[in-house]
């Protein structure tokens, strides 16, 4: 069976909250990396060039991190946030506490996949390989939802922390290794 997994953080999304409101308009009209569409969508949307991310800024001061691949790069792009605002005179001086929300990883687990008889073995599984190549299976525990192909490459979403991503990758190939001996 797999030894262990090769997981390669794709993208985290975090959440924060700098605790004091901003003015969207004034950060729009002043910062050239911005979009906003107020009549689309209520947030401002900021990218950063390095690390690569876009945040989504709220006029309440709440902020929605995605893009980067570690939580040391959510920090870093939620430091240049602060500064870019500074810049319309909010100022931030607590440090924000930051929630990650979803890490979303890939990887391979070295096996070729029987994905039409996982489907039939595995319990919470949606394969239609007419419409999409891969098998989806959600993990109830650790929660997670896995992209299987059957190449044995894999996306992995749902957790929100390196120790729960190990955790749903154990239990995956637990859950393989018990469906393939029924074969």
């Amino acid at each position: 069976m797999a030894g262990k997994s090769n997981l390669k953080v794709q993208n985290i999304v975090a959440t924060t909250s700098l605790g004091k409101p901003v003015s969207l308009t004034q950060l729009a009209k002043t910062q050239s990396n911005t979009e906003y569409n107020p009549e689309q969508f209520p947030g401002l949307v900021l990218r950063i060039k390095e690390p690569k991310s876009a945040v989504l800024v709220f006029s309440s001061g709440n902020l929605v991190c995605t893009g980067t691949k570690s939580v040391a790069q959510v920090k870093e792009v939620i430091e240049q946030v602060i500064k870019q605002i500074a810049k319309i005179g909010v100022r931030i001086t607590d440090k924000p506490k930051i929630t990650v929300q979803n890490i979303v990883a890939s990887g391979s687990i070295k096996l070729n996949l029987n994905l039409n008889y996982l489907a039939l073995q595995l319990e919470n599984t949606e394969y239609e390989p007419e419409q999409f190549p891969g098998l989806v299976y959600k993990l109830v525990e650790p929660t997670a939802t896995f992209l299987l192909f059957s190449n044995g490459k894999l996306v992995c979403t749902g957790t929100k922390n390196k120790q729960q991503l190990e955790d749903a990758m154990v239990q995956l190939n637990k859950n393989i290794k018990a469906a393939s001996k029924k074969e």
